[in-house]
């Protein structure tokens, strides 16, 4: 077990702890849990859940262990009253919570067993098995009419790792259909290779299939969606800086393996970069774009040749013909005319990122985190910027950044919060808008997230809200509980 802040087949029950019971969904699954509609709709009601990471949580006298809350939807949003805690000591989670594990660095879903709940993934890369530190695991928690019960370990493929030690297994994880026949495949990232693996998942932990891809030896970062318009997703690894490409190469292959191998036909991208990304249709076209965000610059890496000062995104533009490989990125960092802010050193803007439409105009906003972000004289308090998308992609157009000290955030931005740390933007109340979602993990002793509601004009500051990781069921001892430093929209980590 290594202390870092970052974010299997053998199955075993589970008994989630949902301190309220989540409302009684329908008799018969909400089908369509592997559409975005739904996509995080863990007890089938036709709401999406929100997953909310808290790595710092405390265990009993355990430190550091992690706790990850479920806080589901409904037409009034989420609150911390309708919830499920889970952590390594909940009945029937493989593993047992021991100090600096940190689960729930980072979390994901999809309806793996394909019954028609979506199911939830939670990465806890810092956790030792089998005697190496920080190997690292991935759980899975089976989702059904009654909210989230019964759970997993996703194994790493045979070979995984071998000879290498700190592998971070679960660092990223993302969820995807890649050959079009309903099942989603899962990749997972890690310091040391990475891992792919085939649906539908059984309940005693089996996939169809599963692959290393070691082409790209570390494969911190991977990504899911579908950029061309087939139906199928394409994936996207980032392996993050590199000797020679500090700001992280990007390439993705085209369809799923043949459960021996990864698929043919890798595309690399010479002039894209990223750390992390995420997919979705920001110029209204039909087809998924992907950001990428690159937060590390020359000053934290004491190099030459990473970000843009302060951090940068890039957008790359799907079609028909998905995204080429002479296709240049558009790139939009603090300098770029119209959006908040001054680029300055160390910032971590692109540190997060989440893509989703605010406004329900059809086009995909773009939402992300500078969690390093000085407000005044207060350094490290963080900061959320919101970019617009249009036909002609995004725009700087009506940009706004939110810290805590904007008019109608609740709190006050102060030194260390981290502001943006992880963002999400997701329909949670199912009125057609993406609530803007903010973690903020070092906000007092527990963490918090920032909740505001979507509208015509984009996020409602008047009535948005703080829930904090107490109120959320999470236990805190010395240690901050960072609630907040995970969502299902991506983050980096290292």
């Amino acid at each position: 077990m290594h202390r870092a802040v970052t974010v299997a087949a053998v199955l075993a029950p589970l008994l989630a702890v949902t301190l309220t019971p989540a409302t009684a969904s329908a008799t018969a699954p909400y089908k369509g849990a592997n559409t975005a509609a739904v996509q995080d709709d863990f007890n089938g009601d036709g709401y999406r859940d929100l997953v909310v990471g808290a790595p710092y949580a405390a265990n009993g006298s355990v430190e550091e262990a992690g706790a990850v809350v479920v806080l589901y939807g409904a037409a009034s949003s989420v609150s911390t009253t309708r919830r499920a805690v889970i952590t390594q000591a909940t009945s029937g989670i493989p593993g047992d919570p021991e100090e600096w594990d940190a689960f729930g660095t980072t979390v994901a879903s999809a309806d793996l067993d394909r019954d028609g709940y979506a199911d939830l993934l939670v990465g806890t890369p810092d956790e030792g098995v089998g005697g190496k530190n920080s190997r690292g695991s991935v759980t899975v928690v089976w989702g059904g009419p009654s909210g989230l019960q019964g759970g997993t370990s996703i194994s790493p493929p045979a070979g995984y790792g071998d000879g290498r030690t700190y592998c971070g297994f679960g660092m990223s994880l993302a969820t995807g259909d890649m050959d079009g026949d309903g099942d989603p495949e899962v990749g997972i990232g890690s310091r040391c290779e990475g891992a792919s693996y085939g649906g539908p998942f059984t309940r005693t932990g089996k996939a169809a299939y599963s692959y290393r891809d070691s082409y790209f030896g570390e494969t911190r970062g991977v990504v899911m969606g579908d950029v061309n318009g087939d139906g199928k997703a394409e994936q996207f690894w980032l392996p993050g800086a590199t000797t020679g490409d500090l700001r992280g190469p990007v390439s993705f292959y085209h369809g799923a393996g043949d459960g021996d191998s990864a698929p043919p036909g890798l595309t690399k991208l010479p002039y894209a970069d990223g750390h992390t990304g995420q997919i979705g249709d920001i110029n209204g076209d039909g087809y998924g774009d992907l950001v990428t965000g690159i937060a590390d610059d020359d000053s934290l890496l004491n190099a030459t040749g990473a970000a843009h000062r302060g951090g940068e995104i890039q957008v790359l533009y799907g079609s028909a013909q998905g995204i080429t490989a002479d296709q240049r990125p558009k790139v939009f960092h603090q300098d770029t005319a119209g959006v908040p802010g001054t680029a300055e050193d160390g910032d971590q803007f692109g540190q997060s990122l989440s893509v989703g439409d605010v406004n329900a105009d059809g086009y995909a906003d773009v939402l992300v985190g500078s969690p390093s972000e000085a407000v005044g004289t207060r350094v490290y308090a963080g900061t959320a910027v919101l970019l617009r998308g249009s036909a002609s992609g995004l725009t700087t157009a009506k940009a706004v950044g939110y810290t805590q000290d904007t008019a109608g955030v609740p709190g006050t931005a102060e030194s260390g919060d981290l502001f943006g740390a992880a963002v999400h933007l997701a329909d949670l109340n199912k009125d057609g808008k993406a609530e803007t979602v903010v973690g903020v993990p070092r906000e007092n002793s527990d963490g918090c997230l920032w909740i505001a509601r979507g509208s015509a004009s984009g996020p409602v500051l008047s009535g948005s809200v703080n829930l904090c990781g107490k109120s959320a069921g999470i236990t805190v001892r010395s240690t901050k509980g960072y609630f907040g430093a995970a969502l299902t929209s991506p983050h980096v980590s290292y």
